[in-house]
């Protein structure tokens, strides 16, 4: 299912019209998955932990949510360029930001929302490319254990499919370690089950344009402090660059000062 090297923008595009998602294999090397297996599974145990103390689930579900500037091994990838021109050029060269970074976990039988056929992204764009996102197989998937579902050529219809089609139908998101798929967040998609005695990892990604509104305030939630000290890739995408002002002496500022700045769409 592998496609061609990451610069065929052809082979790309017609992917994404006919299919609504590309499987790339072998983009993240195997020396890098072992530190970021393990920063995922301890992501998803402080969020499970998190979850349940806010009431938002009765027990863990096993996924985290935003674990940017935790864990050296995750924001280091984020600092890669892995397949950059891709996500550039799905945006059509526009200034893009991260909308949420979410590892996740599968564990044997294991159930979450994600086992859910759903989208990431609730408006519709159509045409539109409003958000993007990105799966990262940590651990090679399998059908065995639970690799992504997925309907080729949903994200051209703005309402879910009907059960029955989705799962006689869908497609399965199979690959080795470090392979990195890239679909419309329009694209109807679940989870699949882990038959497995093994937890399953991945992170979970989605890019949009800078001015969708983030899951996560990444700006305010890691700080100044941080924005400060990040490199101009890691300022751009965690959306350093196009903050809201929250006051008049943030917004009544010179242009080189604007926290929004120009060039953000």
């Amino acid at each position: 299912m592998a496609g061609p090297a990451a610069r065929d923008i052809d082979w790309f595009d017609e992917q994404f019209q006919r299919k609504g998602w590309v499987l790339l294999e072998g983009i993240v090397p195997a020396e890098d998955l072992a530190a970021i297996r393990t920063a995922v599974l301890k992501t998803v145990d402080d969020c499970g932990r998190r979850q349940v103390e806010g009431g938002a689930t009765a027990s863990p579900d096993g996924t985290a949510h935003h674990s940017v500037g935790q864990y050296a091994a995750l924001d280091g990838f984020l600092e890669r360029d892995w397949v950059d021109t891709l996500v550039a050029h799905y945006f059509g060269g526009d200034a893009y930001i991260l909308h949420a970074f979410n590892p996740a976990s599968v564990g044997p039988a294991a159930t979450s929302y994600l086992h859910r056929i759903h989208r990431d992204v609730r408006t519709f764009g159509g045409d539109l490319r409003l958000m993007l996102n990105m799966l990262v197989m940590v651990d090679p998937f399998t059908t065995e254990n639970g690799a992504t579902h997925v309907l080729s050529g949903s994200h051209h219809s703005p309402t879910p499919p009907p059960e029955d089609v989705f799962w006689a139908e869908s497609d399965r998101l199979v690959g080795p370690a470090g392979s990195i798929v890239l679909f419309d967040s329009n694209l109807w998609h679940a989870a699949g089950s882990n038959r497995t005695d093994t937890i399953r990892t991945a992170l979970t990604l989605s890019f949009s344009r800078a001015f969708v509104k983030q899951q996560m305030d990444y700006p305010r939630f890691l700080g100044r402090d941080y924005g400060e000290a990040a490199s101009p890739r890691m300022r751009q995408l965690l959306g350093f660059n196009a903050m809201v002002p929250v006051s008049y002496e943030e917004f009544y500022q010179p242009a080189a000062k604007r926290l929004y700045k120009a060039d953000q769409g």
